[in-house]
């Protein structure tokens, strides 16, 4: 039968001693002296008295724990520093039983002395798991000495409760292990918790080693530039500026992949090199061209198809076949975005539209049309005369001076990478035939093939740039005159020009408004009837657009603005209104009309040919005063028949 012992109770706050550990403990807490003291005081042949023996017993949240180590007071003394401090050795556990009446002022309890069950060999193989566990997190901590202290343990139960020790388990695992008497059953939670220990070590110590190069490579780097500067200073060179600017500014900036990698390569050449060095200059030029390029910007489109149509129709009359084209583009775009599809840009997604007319239809200035009504970015890039490949695909970085070609010049002056880019007049590229300068229309085909420019890739920045989202707009006076190859990767949409009635009101709502701002008139100084308009257009100008009806309305607000600021002859004018008697200028607003127009433009170029079959023989060919019949049947949707008045 297990004796019964009476100890005084040492209660321990914040830590938990295991037996076999050999422990200093302060003096300084009443309850901690008064169980030394007591113990002290006790004799050691009394009956049932555990002498000079304490029970240390966990005491975490101030609850005492049900299993404490029977412990020996080994010395007591002071500190180096004057304290009054004792040491233990705990020997055994033992449980806790009802308290007793004892010397000194410490509480005395009955213990129960814990047994051990006999090892067996599962004890034996958990104890060798355990053991290697702890070599390695000892080797890791370079505890040599330590390491040895573990080998020369041959108790399984004593090699346990060496995890007393161990800072990573906290109190509540420790008091866990105070209270389970089993070898065999400590050693397997030790097994489970020092193995998820160093899984933990394995991981910090990779995120740390990982920390530590990286650290190390950029103090290295440091080093090295600071090394290198000195260098430099001692050779009279100066510091190449902005090297330390480019490498911020390119990881700062919102660039592709592949871009970023180029640019941090051409970085590292600049800091490199030296500034007496070109290079450094064709570098920086090359790395601003890069930076300038809006590579993530996208200006949302405008989805409102009503909104766009009615937008086109303020601009431009007719034309209604490019017109539809452009709200069918609309269409697409905003169904896939209310569906949720991806985005349209890739391989076979581009949008080329080649408008193929005569002159003055308005092919130019539909462009600005179309990216207003888009909510987009207009850039023109002017090709009649072209006759370098360099100027659309860029030159070799090799060449002194290159510069990128006219497509990334136009992308980065629009500031975003779906812009409308009209190509005008491409019907008037060049070919050097022969030369070494190459011919540009092969190096538009690339450009203009939506199969390929997701991927266009310019001479000058040598990396990959998308255009798939430009809207690109070529404009041709004659289709034939393109290249067959050029041609067939465009949707070309045929402006035939524009009928009378059109003329009418693109002069009234546009031409006329901007003339008379040109003029220096004011909208109140002048008014024009549908007749003298229909007029201009039908009697004094023969062409598919509108830009000789323009210059029509140009000569005769000249001459209104004449007669309107000086007190000229009605027939040195060109008016049939005089002046006021007084001299002063002409009454406001001047009106134009059929007769008036005679007087402003003289003789109409063109006549109906009915008007040759209606008039008298020998009248001269115009009646002496003109209705509104004739103009009013020019601007029928059935054109009359014209011939030429003869002098």
């Amino acid at each position: 039968m297990t004796e019964m012992l009476k100890l005084p109770v040492l209660p321990l706050p914040d830590s938990v001693v295991l037996p076999g550990m050999v422990v200093p403990l302060r003096l300084d807490e009443p309850e901690v002296q008064a169980a030394v003291d007591s113990a002290a005081g006790a004799s050691a042949t009394a009956a049932g008295s555990g002498g000079h023996r304490v029970l240390m017993v966990p005491r975490p949240d101030g609850r005492y724990a049900a299993v404490g180590a029977v412990a020996v007071i080994e010395q007591i003394g002071r500190l180096p520093t004057g304290d009054k401090a004792a040491v233990v050795r705990a020997e055994s556990r033992a449980r806790i039983g009802v308290g007793v009446g004892g010397p000194g002022a410490a509480l005395w309890v009955e213990t129960t002395p814990l047994q051990a069950p006999p090892a067996t060999g599962r004890t034996h193989e958990l104890a060798k798991e355990y053991r290697a566990l702890v070599v390695s997190l000892l080797q890791r901590r370079n505890a040599w000495q330590v390491i040895d202290s573990v080998e020369r343990i041959a108790d399984p139960g004593e090699l346990a409760d060496t995890a007393g020790w161990a800072s990573y388990l906290d109190l509540e695992r420790k008091s866990a292990l105070l209270a389970e008497p089993d070898p065999t059953r400590r050693l397997e939670l030790l097994v489970e918790w020092t193995g998820a220990h160093l899984a933990e070590q394995d991981v910090s110590e990779k995120i740390a080693s990982d920390v530590r190069e990286g650290m190390e490579k950029t103090q290295r780097e440091f080093l090295l530039r600071q090394q290198l500067a000195a260098i430099r200073k001692e050779l009279g060179e100066s510091e190449p500026d902005g090297g330390d600017d480019y490498r911020a500014r390119v990881e700062a900036a919102d660039l592709p992949d592949d871009v970023r990698k180029a640019a941090m390569v051409e970085v590292d050449k600049l800091e490199r090199s030296s500034d007496q060095s070109p290079e450094s200059g064709w570098i920086r030029t090359w790395l601003d061209t890069v930076l300038d390029i809006p590579w993530a910007v996208r200006t949302p489109d405008n989805h409102d198809l009503t909104g766009a149509r009615a937008v086109l129709d303020a601009d431009h009359a007719g034309l209604d076949d490019v017109k539809q084209r452009l709200v069918e583009f609309l269409a697409v775009r905003a169904r896939r975005e209310r569906r949720g599809l991806v985005s349209v840009g890739g391989r076979g997604s581009g949008a080329v539209l080649a408008l193929v007319g005569p002159p003055g239809v308005g092919k130019t200035s539909l462009g600005e049309s179309v990216a207003r009504a888009m909510d987009r970015k207009f850039v023109r890039v002017a090709l009649g005369g072209v006759r370098d490949e360099a100027e659309i695909r860029g030159h070799r970085r090799t060449y002194v001076g290159a510069l990128p070609g006219r497509i990334v010049r136009a992308i980065r002056e629009s500031g975003s990478m779906n812009p409308v880019v009209l190509l005008d007049e491409i019907d008037k590229i060049g070919s050097s035939y022969g030369a070494t300068q190459g011919d540009p229309t092969a190096a538009l085909l690339e450009v203009l093939d939506p199969a390929q420019n997701h991927t266009f890739r310019d001479h000058y920045l040598e990396v990959d740039l998308d255009l798939s989202d430009v809207l690109f707009l070529a404009t041709a006076n004659v289709g034939e005159a393109i290249p067959g190859p050029l041609a067939d990767r465009m949707e070309v949409v045929t402006l035939d020009g524009y009928t009378e009635a059109e003329k009418v009101a693109i002069a009234r709502d546009h031409l006329l408004p901007r003339q008379i701002e040109k003029a220096g008139l004011d909208p109140s100084d002048v008014e024009f009837s549908e007749v003298a308009l229909a007029m201009i257009a039908a009697e004094y100008t023969r062409e598919a657009g509108v830009r000789q009806l323009e210059r029509g309305l140009a000569k005769v607000l000249r001459k209104v603005a004449v007669v309107l600021d000086s007190s000229v002859q009605p027939d040195q004018a060109g008016a049939d209104n005089a002046a006021d008697p007084d001299g002063s200028s002409k009454a406001r607003p001047v009106h134009i009309d059929a007769d008036a127009l005679v007087g402003y433009l003289g003789r109409p170029k063109f006549t109906p040919e009915s008007a040759e079959r209606t008039s008298v023989p020998g009248g001269g060919g115009l009646p002496a005063s003109r209705s509104p019949a004739p103009a009013a049947t020019c601007c029928s949707s059935r054109p009359p028949r014209w011939t030429a008045n003869r002098a």
